[in-house]
């Protein structure tokens, strides 16, 4: 099962503040036991949505709106990508995330939809499709690495 943690911004990271010395270090450490545990398929930090834009889609319009985006408690200041056995298994990753006790931090995990998820109107055809389109991006990503 793949679960994305969404680590929800705050002031700090929406002011563009960057982490201390000491957290990246923790953090660093923590990725490090997300990856020998082989459950991490990838993590990062995002600027701050002064730096960002949305695309509204209505109708066949499309209208972008540039950051900054009003609901701090909204927006998403970075993620992780786990591939674990069970939802708890990664509220219990996630619980070792090593924010420290002064600071106050939230993090959201979501499943990610399997092709299971879809049923009969995800046919074999747009399957094949899916996996074809999935191997093309490994193939890239593992180019660029």
């Amino acid at each position: 099962m793949k679960f994305m943690v969404l680590v929800k911004a705050d002031k700090h990271s929406e002011a563009g503040e960057m982490p201390s010395e000491q957290l990246l270090a923790d953090m660093g450490k923590f990725n490090e036991s997300l990856v020998k545990a082989g459950v991490m398929l990838a993590g990062e930090g995002l600027h701050p949505s002064s730096k960002g834009s949305r695309v509204k889609f209505s109708g066949g319009k499309r209208t972008v709106v540039d950051g900054p985006f009003p609901e701090t408690k909204e927006l998403v200041a970075g993620f992780w990508m786990l591939q674990v056995s069970s939802k708890e298994e990664a509220i219990e990753w996630i619980k070792r995330c090593p924010f420290p006790p002064e600071s106050e931090a939230e993090l959201e995990i979501r499943q990610v939809f399997s092709a299971e998820d879809f049923g009969a109107e995800f046919t074999p055809e747009l399957r094949e499709a899916e996996e074809r389109l999935r191997r093309q991006v490994e193939a890239q990503s593992g180019a660029k690495s």
